[in-house]
């Protein structure tokens, strides 16, 4: 996640935590325990982080398939849907946590 700006902080086999270079740091940790998560409930549904360009996140779905994790939601593709103009482009994928927290990576600009 290094060209997202985070870089590894700590790391075990269990755990791993990630810092950005602006702000804020994300931590993921495996768990024997087993939960569901509902995205269609109230609350929380998903955590976005922006990206500065397209190819960042083609290479979020290299990180995620070395990691043997899948993409959700027909991901990565474009969304014409969400931009005000034809010169615009939303690109993204989407992927939970082990712990089922949806992540959408997501890049917004010119095409």
């Amino acid at each position: 996640m290094n060209f997202l700006g985070w870089s590894i902080i700590f790391e075990t086999e269990d755990t791993i935590g990630y810092k950005s270079d602006v702000s804020g740091d994300i931590w993921f940790v495996d768990s024997e325990k087993e939960g569901t998560q509902d995205y269609d409930e109230k609350g929380f549904n998903h955590f976005a982080i922006k990206v500065e360009e397209q190819k960042d996140i083609d290479e979020i779905v290299q990180f995620l398939e070395e990691k043997n994790r899948s993409t959700l939601f027909d991901t990565p593709r474009y969304r014409p849907e969400f931009v005000d103009s034809e010169e615009e482009t939303y690109y993204q994928v989407m992927f939970e946590s082990p712990d089922k927290i949806l992540f959408e990576i997501v890049y917004i600009g010119l095409r």
